[in-house]
């Protein structure tokens, strides 16, 4: 007969445990480190790393080689077409299994899989971007406990549902055969952009991407703690909405502290714990007349932060303890009508100010997760906020990041638009999908929305233009039941969570979007390409990209971009010799842009001479060269005009207020829309955004033979500035001549037209020069005669037809002071797009792709690793256009 025992009660329990302090009364065991992988029919068995995957675990134990490695993407699809399990033995103390409760957590599984402990299956993961857990007190043993994870091929399960979807397509079915990539994707809710992209290779990733780990407790667990703070307008007043996310073991009553010590603030609530798994909402009120600092982005004022403490109380029993940082500021998208103009505004204020967005798009910075090590991460950061940049958009194709991401965005001031994990397709919304959809959102957006860097939620990206514009040729008569699975998804669901759960930034349904008038056209707009409303994305790679008329001038232009190849030390390491040509095998496998590597070179010979050396070799580094030059000027050209656009209004269009070009950064070596190449190395286009999102800036162009220079200020305060323009030959290092326009005043956040005149009155009062011999260059000054922002330049034609162009036989000489490396050149002669490279050496210079006109120029090197001068001299290559040719 089984001895019966009669349980404590829960005031004896609470005795017993309440001398514990609360962190003892939290036990957590970490489950990382080495498990066992094993594929279907245990062909192969080896140690894996968790976090991690598949690809990084066969890579590490050498039975593949590096995955980016010339065409291995295509010899390892292998991998993804393949179910895998993860297992691992793992001893449990008793004092866990006393524990009243204990969870299984997995912070990230990718991405179909079965959980099983001890034999018996715990249940199933479907998604990505979710926290699963389990609750396995039953199931766990003192002792050993076999715990197994076992996967279904991605690949494989997207082509089941699709297949279950019957009743209709839900496209595009698969992605162009120049992507190389696998079908369906839509279909599963993981990394988009795994299965490829025209910018990435095709791996579909598999593994626990994230941590995993038991927690076990006997009172109540704290799964996520968010504070948000709010400002009501009409009363001048900041509110903390502080939420719990909490576990609780069985109904007690609670005393909650919430203090800020800085802000004199410390408020206590009774609550009650009810059983279960519920939210808690308590407001702070902070006082009128206490003055809170503000969070600014970057370029506008600090990112200050206060410390919130958070403690809770069974009795006089501590059973909850946690800080959180806070930071304020407020965030409104203002979509108004604009006097005298059809359309409506659209621009962010932050904190009461208007801000103009400079920056770039962020997608995955790794095809392994695993791989984005916070070195990586926070280089990759810290070069956008070098740039000037003030934001990123997370693109909605990739990853919902790291926290670090979003801390060390927060850190730097840099505004994240986060896009929900939507892209390019027609998504199904069956009810297990739209539900597994509604626990990603409520999970992302409690994790997130406490960071002040994100300023606006995106519920996906180019889907209402691909239904509007019809990329996928749907018929007329079913675009009705396509576009009720875009209400159903994104504005039924995903908004109306958002809304719910986050009050204090704004919600686009897509990008790009005509936003409140999208809405009014029932959330899909005839044209959401309309530069009168929302957000513009725009590519064309048949116009003269100097030709500032051909771009849209849109309120806000969140993507456009040119591509451009990377350098040869970056392509190096994953290629061999044969590859190194530009219609090799191995360049056309790596463009996973229909024609693109043509329209790189067919872009550039608008304005350059292509390499035609007689060496291999030196032709296909003079090509990856001139691509970077036609990139950064396409991209300059457009940026500029965007920012000096953000004060004009012509035809109803323009008072554009934020340019996000395409992309920042890379995913593996190869040809790409990005600014940095994978591994760090900043291409042309970064050291030329360090310029054209300075704070102030000249911009010149013509318009119909007349010279204007355009004075723009993010500065929030007024200037007086005048434009200094200098005249030089091409063939002569010694200036022409010089003119100046009067001072002008350019009021804050705004652009000025500050002078104009005629190039051939210009060129006519400097005596000896025409449009093919002579180029110009310009700066500002202010009252004091102070250069501000940096200098530009405007050629008057084609550098492929420039009149007495000469070799400027640079020499370089590499030193080393206290402040660092410089390099000192000394040229013969003016050198356009004067580029230093130094291979494998880590690190970036003070200057890049410049132009020339003095004899003498000192740059700084800054590296990110230990290096030398003598390694220095002996890795630094100078090119400039005339070595090409």
């Amino acid at each position: 007969m089984a001895q019966v025992v009669a349980p404590l009660s829960w005031g004896l329990l609470w005795l017993c445990f309440g001398v514990l302090s609360a962190s003892e009364q939290l036990l957590e065991q970490s489950l990382n480190g080495k498990w066992r992988l094993s594929n279907s029919n245990r062909s192969l068995v080896l140690p894996a790393e968790v976090p991690g995957c598949v690809h990084s675990a066969l890579q590490q134990q050498q039975h593949i080689q590096d995955p980016y490695f010339r065409f291995n993407d295509l010899l390892y699809q292998w991998i993804a077409l393949d179910n895998w399990t993860y297992s691992t033995t793992f001893a449990v103390s008793t004092q866990i299994k006393v524990k009243q409760k204990v969870l299984l957590i997995f912070d990230g599984v990718d991405t179909v899989a079965s959980v099983s402990l001890n034999g018996i299956v715990l249940g199933k993961t479907d998604n990505m971007f979710r926290r699963y857990d389990f609750s396995v007190r039953d199931q766990l043993k003192v002792g050993d406990n076999v715990l197994e994870v076992s996967f279904l091929s991605p690949v494989l399960y997207a082509s089941e549902r699709r297949k279950a979807h019957s009743s209709y397509v839900v496209p595009p079915e698969c992605p162009p055969d120049v992507q190389k990539g696998e079908c369906h994707v839509n279909f599963i809710r993981k990394e988009q952009s795994s299965f490829s992209w025209d910018w990435g290779p095709s791996f579909p990733t598999v593994g626990l991407w994230k941590g995993v780990r038991l927690e076990a407790f006997d009172i109540l667990q704290l799964i996520q703690l968010s504070a948000l703070p709010l400002y009501n307008h009409s009363c001048s007043q900041w509110r903390l909405q502080v939420e719990f996310l909490v576990d609780v073991v069985r109904t007690f009553n609670c005393k909650i502290e919430l203090s800020i010590p800085e802000l004199g603030l410390n408020q206590t609530f009774q609550t009650q714990f009810v059983q279960g798994r519920l939210n808690y909402n308590f407001t702070l009120n902070i006082n009128q007349n206490r003055e809170v600092k503000l969070w600014w982005p970057r370029g506008h004022g600090d990112q200050p932060s206060y410390l919130l403490k958070v403690r809770g109380f069974l009795e006089t029993f501590l059973i909850l303890s946690k800080e959180s940082k806070v930071f304020f500021r407020t965030v409104e998208l203002l979509q108004e009508p604009v006097a005298g103009s059809p359309g409506l505004s659209f621009y962010f204020r932050i904190n009461g100010r208007p801000v103009f967005l400079k920056g770039s798009n962020w997608i995955p910075a790794h095809s392994f997760q695993d791989q984005v090590i916070p070195l990586s991460l926070r280089n990759l950061l810290q070069s956008a906020a070098d740039a000037n940049m003030n934001a990123l958009r997370v693109w909605g194709g990739g990853v919902y990041e790291q926290d670090l991401f979003y801390d060390i965005c927060d850190q730097l001031g840099i505004m994240v638009w986060q896009d929900f994990m939507f892209a390019c397709a027609m998504y199904p919304t069956e009810e297990d999908f739209i539900q597994t959809v509604r626990e990603e959102v409520a999970q992302q957006v409690r994790r997130l929305k406490s960071h002040p860097s994100i300023i606006i939620w995106s519920g996906n990206n180019e889907n209402e233009a691909a239904l509007a514009t019809n990329w996928f040729n749907i018929p007329a008569s079913l675009k009705p039941k396509y576009l009720k699975d875009f209400v159903t998804l994104y504005v039924d669901n995903i908004r109306q969570m958002v809304q719910e759960m986050d009050q204090s930034r704004p919600f686009l349904v897509s990008s790009p979007t005509n936003g409140a008038e999208s809405e009014q056209e029932g959330w899909v707009a005839a044209n959401p390409y309309d530069p009168r409303y929302g957000d513009v994305h725009f590519y064309s790679y048949v116009h003269d990209c100097w030709d500032w008329k051909a771009f849209p001038r849109t309120r806000f232009a969140s993507e456009y971009g040119f591509q451009s190849w990377p350098s040869f030390s970056t392509l190096q390491p994953v290629s061999v010799q044969e590859d190194w040509s530009y219609s090799s095998d191995f360049t056309s496998h790596r463009q996973h842009h229909e024609d693109g590597n043509q329209q790189m070179l067919q872009q550039a010979a608008l304005h350059f001479i292509l390499p035609n050396s007689t060496d291999p070799l030196k032709r296909f580094t003079d090509s990856l060269y001139i691509t970077q030059v036609m990139q950064a000027e396409c991209v300059k050209a457009q940026t500029e005009f965007y920012r000096r656009s953000r004060s004009e209004m012509i035809e109803g269009k323009g008072h554009t207020m934020g340019a996000l070009y395409w992309q920042l950064n890379d995913i593996w070596q190869a040809p790409s829309w990005s600014s940095i190449e994978f591994g760090g190395k900043w291409k042309m286009l970064h050291y030329f955004a360090e310029n054209f999102f300075a704070a102030v800036l000249p911009v010149g162009f013509e318009d119909d033979d007349t010279l204007f220079i355009y004075a723009v200020s993010d500065l929030n305060h007024d200037l007086k500035l005048k434009a200094v323009v200098t005249v030089h030959s091409w063939s002569d290092l010694d200036s022409v001549c010089t003119r100046a326009s009067d001072l002008q005043p350019v009021p804050r956040g705004s652009a000025v037209a500050i002078f104009e005149q005629s190039v051939t009155a210009l060129l006519a009062g400097c005596g000896r020069c025409s449009r093919l011999t002579c180029l110009l260059t310009f700066h500002l000054q202010d009252e004091d005669g102070v250069q501000l922002g940096p200098t530009n330049r405007h050629f008057l034609c084609s550098p492929r037809d420039a009149q007495g162009l000469q070799r400027p036989n640079i020499t370089a000489k590499v030193q080393q002071d206290k402040s660092g490396f410089t390099v000192t050149l000394n040229s013969a002669a003016v050198a356009p797009f004067v580029w230093l490279d130094v291979g494998n050496v880590p690190g970036r210079f003070s200057s890049n792709g410049f132009l020339m006109v003095t004899r003498n120029a000192t740059i700084k090197f800054e590296a990110w690793c230990p290096t030398s001068v003598e390694e220095l001299s002996r890795s630094l290559r100078v090119t400039t256009l005339m070595d090409v040719y």
